[in-house]
């Protein structure tokens, strides 16, 4: 997939509607593989922060729900709409819940994969990966790298700056 955007892909919102990617196209953006019931589920506090700090400047912020690691995203859609609603405010899109890892993995989470290289395959729930305006990924941050951290905000400093 050498000359594959962001663009190329497309997902269903927690809704069950169509979400093309391809909607966001010029603008940076982060995604995180995200569960409701793991250690590093407070981190959709960082995400929110992160997108209500930051989406004046076009960044966009997408959540997708994932049952892979330790069946730590039991709850149906609208569960997971719930939760995240209730518990942490957020507002910025949710996509349906999909496979990250394997074969099994949706498309977009095997564009990330190669993209990010062996280390930066989906591991554990919570790894984010940074898109730049022009749709191609530019970094990416394992669990532990909280939305909030130096580190993390330098990067996206930069997916918005350029």
């Amino acid at each position: 997939m050498p000359d594959t955007s962001l663009s190329a892909f497309t997902l269903k919102d927690i809704n069950g509607r169509n979400f093309p990617l391809a909607q966001f196209a010029g603008r940076p953006v982060v995604i995180a593989n995200t569960a409701s019931a793991c250690g590093f589920t407070p981190q959709y506090a960082g995400l929110q922060q992160l997108w209500q700090d930051r989406r004046h400047d076009g960044l966009v912020v997408i959540g997708v729900p994932s049952n892979d690691f330790g069946g730590q995203e039991p709850g149906d859609h609208a569960a997971i709409s719930t939760f995240c609603e209730r518990n942490f405010g957020i507002d910025f899109p949710l996509t349906e819940k999909v496979h990250v890892t394997g074969d099994a993995a949706h498309p977009l989470f095997k564009w990330l994969g190669a993209e990010a290289g062996f280390l930066g395959r989906p591991r554990w729930n919570f790894y984010k990966y940074l898109i730049g305006r022009d749709g191609l990924m530019k970094d990416w941050f394992a669990s532990p790298t909280a939305p909030g951290t130096g580190r993390f905000r330098r990067a996206v400093d930069r997916i918005i700056s350029q």
